[in-house]
């Protein structure tokens, strides 16, 4: 298992940008498929977007276009960079990993998770 540290959720108003970030260690990212879910008050944890091995990002149809993913191997870390934040983005945002993969959208995909960083879109 790899250990994940996720960092900059906050409170953000509608229209506005964070940048999240997943810190590991004890195994490379390069070598996993590294993927942010969210969970939303009261509905069920969802896949958000993923960024293979190999460099190639997926991404939920909710997102696309305005969330961007990204991976820096020396720092080890992965980035979820958001912007035009809707209320309805507010969510708990977590980080997951497993070893290479293929950008699996199930939770069961994967073997190491983040604590979760809070997100909330309100005005």
């Amino acid at each position: 298992q790899v250990q994940l540290v996720e960092s900059g959720g906050g409170l953000v108003q509608p229209g506005g940008s964070l940048r999240l970030s997943c810190a590991a260690s004890g195994r490379p990212l390069r070598t996993s498929t590294t993927t942010w879910f969210r969970q939303a008050p009261g509905k069920a944890r969802e896949f958000v977007s993923a960024i293979v091995w190999n460099g190639n990002s997926i991404y939920a149809d909710s997102v696309k276009d305005r969330f961007t993913i990204s991976r820096d191997n020396a720092k080890n870390t992965v980035y979820l960079q958001m912007n035009s934040l809707k209320p309805e983005d507010t969510a708990v945002y977590y980080c997951a990993a497993t070893p290479w993969g293929q950008g699996n959208r199930a939770e069961s995909g994967y073997d190491s998770w983040g604590q979760g960083t809070q997100v909330t879109v309100s005005s």
